[in-house]
C-alpha cells in the first residue's frame, strides 16, 4: 500500500518537483524517502528519515533486557519495597487525561503516602495553587504512575496502578495534621511496582555528598523476588549482586 503526494510548481523558465513518497510495507516496516528539493531536506527530509516510527525499529536499537530488570517487577508493595516507600518524603505523580499528560511533585514532612495495604497507596492532597491537574486527569482516567525518591540513594522505585479521588471521613481523619486536614486524598490500587535502574541519578550527581540511607539494596529487593526460584542458578544473591554491579556500572554511565 502506497501514498504518492506530489507537489509541481511553474514559475516561467524555472521548474523543479517536489517529491515525497512514503511506502509501508508490512514485512519490513519501512518508510522510504524517495526525492526531496534541498531546501526541503533540513526542515523535513531529516526529521522524516530519523524518525523512529515503530517497535521493531526501536527495538534494534537496543539489546534485550536484563533478566535482573525483569525479576525485580512485584505485583504488590513487598517488605523491601514497602520500606523504600516508606522513607520517601518525596515524588513525582504521573497522570493521564483527555487534555493531555501531567507530571505533579508531591511531598510531605514525612512518608508522602501512606501504605494502607499492600495493593493500596494513600496519598493526601495538601494545599496548592488550585490549577487541580493532576485531580481532573484522574477523575477522567484512572492510570497513575509514581516515582519515589529518597535523598542519598541512587535507586528510584516506580509505582504503576489507578488511582480515584477518596473524600471518605476516615482518609481524610487519617492525615489529619493540627486541625487540618486534605479535601480528598488520592487512592492508588498497585498493579505493579519495582526500582529504576541506578544510572540516572549517579550521572547527575543528584545526591552526591549527602548520607547514604539505610534501606534494602537492589540486590536485597533482587534476592527476595527471586527466594521462591526452584533452580539454585535463578536465586540472586543480595551481596554477590551488589559486589558484581558496582564495578561495571561506573563504566556504563553513558
Amino acid at each position: 500500500m502506497g501514498v504518492l503526494l506530489k507537489f509541481v510548481r511553474r514559475s516561467g523558465g524555472d521548474r523543479w518537483h517536489l517529491i515525497v513518497s512514503f511506502r509501508a510495507i508490512q514485512a519490513a516496516n519501512l518508510v522510504w524517502l524517495v526525492m526531496l528539493p534541498s531546501e526541503f531536506q533540513s526542515k523535513w527530509g531529516d526529521a522524516i528519515s530519523d524518525r523512529i516510527l515503530n517497535l521493531t525499529q526501536l527495538e534494534a536499537l537496543y539489546e534485550e533486557p536484563s533478566r535482573n530488570s525483569l525479576v525485580k517487577v512485584a505485583q504488590h508493595i513487598t517488605a523491601e519495597y514497602g520500606a523504600w516507600i516508606g522513607a520517601a518524603r518525596f515524588c513525582i505523580l504521573g497522570t493521564v487525561g483527555p487534555g493531555g499528560t501531567d507530571g505533579s511533585p508531591r511531598g510531605d514532612d514525612g512518608p508522602v503516602v501512606h501504605i494502607q495495604d499492600p495493593q493500596t497507596l494513600l496519598m493526601p492532597n495538601w494545599r496548592g495553587n488550585n490549577r487541580l491537574d493532576s485531580l481532573r486527569n484522574m477523575v477522567e482516567d484512572g492510570r497513575v504512575s509514581l516515582m519515589f525518591m529518597v535523598p542519598g540513594n541512587s535507586n528510584v522505585v516506580r509505582v504503576n496502578g489507578t488511582a480515584h479521588l477518596s473524600v471518605s471521613a476516615v482518609h481524610l481523619a487519617r492525615f489529619e495534621r493540627n486541625g487540618r486536614k486534605p479535601r480528598s486524598v488520592v487512592t492508588v490500587s498497585v498493579s505493579e511496582v519495582y526500582g529504576q535502574c541506578a544510572r540516572a541519578i549517579m550521572r547527575s550527581g543528584l545526591w552526591k555528598g549527602q548520607a547514604v540511607p539505610d534501606l534494602p539494596s537492589m540486590g536485597d529487593i533482587l534476592q527476595a523476588q527471586t527466594a521462591g526460584q526452584a533452580e539454585p542458578s535463578e536465586r540472586v544473591d543480595s551481596a554477590t549482586y551488589e559486589k558484581d554491579w558496582q564495578a561495571p556500572v561506573t563504566k556504563s554511565l553513558w
